[in-house]
C-alpha cells in the first residue's frame, strides 16, 4: 500500500509558478509510474502529466504543456508538477497518483493522494 501525500498548493496570481510536491510512503513507489490530475468545481478530473518510473518517458496534457513539467527523484520517494506561467483556468484541486502504467487515464492508477488546492487569480 503506497501513501501519496501532495503539498505547495495555494493562491498565486495569474502568471505566477508553483511546485506541487507529492511524497510517497513506500520505498516500491519508485517502481511505479507516476500521474497528476485536477478536478476543477463541477468538472470532472483531468490528466495533467505523467512520468515513468525509469524510462523517464513524460506525457504531458496540451492545455499545460510547455508551462508544466513532471519529475522526480526516486531517491526521495518524490514526485513534482513545476507551474509556471499560471492561468486562472489552471484553478483546481491537483491529485498526485502512482500506478503500474504510464497512462492520462486514471484508472490506470491504483493510489492517489488527498490533493492540494491550487487557485489562480487574474
Amino acid at each position: 500500500q503506497v501513501q501519496l501525500v501532495e503539498s505547495g498548493g495555494g493562491l498565486v496570481q495569474a502568471g505566477g509558478s508553483l511546485r506541487l510536491s507529492c511524497l510517497a510512503s513506500e520505498r516500491t513507489f519508485r517502481t511505479y509510474a507516476v500521474g497528476w490530475f485536477r478536478q476543477a468545481p463541477g468538472k470532472e478530473r483531468e490528466f495533467v502529466a505523467a512520468l515513468a518510473w525509469s524510462s523517464g518517458i513524460t506525457y504531458i496534457s496540451a492545455s499545460v504543456k510547455g508551462r508544466f513539467t513532471i519529475s522526480r527523484d526516486n531517491t526521495k520517494n518524490t514526485v513534482w508538477l513545476q507551474m509556471n506561467t499560471l492561468k486562472p483556468d489552471d484553478t483546481a484541486v491537483y491529485y498526485c497518483a502512482a500506478g503500474r502504467t504510464t497512462s492520462g487515464l486514471s484508472s490506470s492508477y491504483d493510489y492517489w493522494g488527498q490533493g492540494t488546492q491550487v487557485t489562480v487569480s487574474s
